[in-house]
């Protein structure tokens, strides 16, 4: 077997970001190189997202750029790989004949084949971080049961499958023996957890193992799926300081009628109660959301149903999305009758009502004493995160300091200034 040396492009969501450095390591312990840029590359990987037209758009431009660079002499072979593929094989196998093999989401030792590898068990857990050396995303499980109208995850991903909690915790491990100090957990659907396996929710005794792990200071949790969420787990977060006060609960909408078309599960009372239920049970919890505007059938009343109660609720973090029907799924048989122009308005009015909120809460903080984990430095000042921000969504702290600070360090800070999108402070 000769030394390939390999370039990955990871696109799309964390997930994925988890696979590509799962490939990586096994290419390593094959003795293959990972390399930096194309053009230092034999092989390139491209590990492509198909969950929006955005994602979609953008995977097809990158195989195109870089099969142009394949055709001037730069790399003797591209390989795809991920969600598009597991949607999209047939199609782009005739499309873009350019592209040398493709593989789907569940190929990882025919695609390591491909690159004149073989799996090795033994590196089980093992990853090559492509996140900075302090923090990492941990991937609880594959997949997804839910029934949502508008979602392809199950159509590129499959069935929820949960890893085992012996395995999760020897890769957290593993981790942390690399030096990460937050781990970010991660899946479809973090909230059904161990449900397949198990016969029952495990998040909340996944969670207690993975605060026991030596080396390890903040644990986020992410993807948290609202139906039949396991309120166990803000026991277990209220009860243990290295769970961040933090929770992603993505609700998608508020409105009985687009819920119930959306297949969520949940109604805006139930959905509601939870949310308040988080608040009461920890105190000073940031809760992050996401929301889709322009559903089929989301009408202007359904709209200000919404729009009214991001107002009230007053989310600490939110993202909002514009609604497109994707193949395959239940929703794309309602058409698409939300023009898109409206679509953007509704989601300008969501996002200038969640800035002004942002802006209001971070203003409030000045003269607060706070903890950040340092991420990076920007010529004089330092870049870092309290435990209420995930790493490349949030909002960052631009941190003064006399002293030199060390990326991956936890600084006591005092906030000086708050704004929509980030803090300053300076180190105690």
């Amino acid at each position: 077997m000769s030394e390939k040396r390999v370039h990955i492009i990871t696109l799309g969501c964390p997930k994925n970001e988890v696979d590509s450095e799962v490939l990586a390591a096994q290419l390593r312990a094959n003795g293959h190189s990972i390399v930096h840029s194309p053009g230092e590359a034999e092989v390139a990987v491209i590990n492509t997202c198909g969950f929006i037209d955005a994602a979609k758009r953008e995977s097809i431009e990158t195989m195109l750029r870089v099969a142009q660079q394949k055709s001037r002499g730069k790399l003797k072979k591209v390989v795809v790989t991920g969600c598009l593929v597991e949607r999209y094989r047939n199609e782009l196998k005739a499309g873009l004949k350019e592209i040398d093999a493709f593989y789907g989401t569940g190929e990882l030792k025919e695609l390591l084949n491909e690159l004149g590898a073989e799996y090795k068990y033994e590196t089980l857990g093992d990853r090559e971080l492509s996140t900075p050396a302090h923090y990492a995303y941990l991937k609880i499980s594959e997949g997804c049961d839910n029934p949502c109208s508008f979602c392809a995850i199950p159509l590129m991903r499959g069935k929820h499958v949960s890893k085992p909690v012996e395995q999760i915790v020897r890769e957290a491990r593993l981790l942390a023996g690399k030096g990460v100090k937050e781990l970010i957990v991660v899946a479809q659907d973090t909230t059904y957890y161990g449900l397949d396996i198990y016969g029952r929710r495990e998040l909340p005794n996944l969670l207690e193992k993975l605060a026991g792990i030596s080396g390890v200071e903040w644990i986020r949790l992410m993807y948290a799926y609202p139906a039949k969420f396991p309120e166990a787990v803000l026991d277990v977060m209220r009860e243990n300081d290295k769970i961040c006060r933090y929770i992603d609960i993505p609700i998608q909408h508020i409105s009985d009628n687009v819920l119930k078309s959306m297949r969520r599960g949940i109604t805006r009372r139930k959905l509601e109660e939870l949310l308040n239920t988080i608040r009461e049970k920890i105190p000073g919890v940031a809760i992050r959301s996401t929301l889709i505007v322009g559903y089929p059938g989301e009408t202007a009343k359904e709209f200000d149903e919404l729009y009214n109660f991001v107002n009230e609720f007053r989310f600490d973090r939110l993202g909002a999305f514009t609604y497109s029907p994707e193949d395959g799924t239940t929703s794309s048989e309602l058409g698409d009758p939300v023009p898109q122009e409206e679509k953007e308005r509704r989601q300008a009015l969501i996002m200038e009502a969640q800035r002004q909120i942002i802006s209001e809460q971070n203003g409030k903080k000045a003269g607060q004493k706070t903890t950040v984990l340092i991420d990076r430095k920007d010529h004089k000042n330092y870049i870092g995160r309290t435990n209420q921000d995930a790493p490349e969504i949030d909002s960052e702290v631009i941190v003064t300091s006399r002293k030199p600070l060390e990326t991956g360090t936890f600084t006591e800070i005092t906030i000086d200034e708050g704004y929509e999108h980030d803090l300053y402070g300076t180190a105690n």
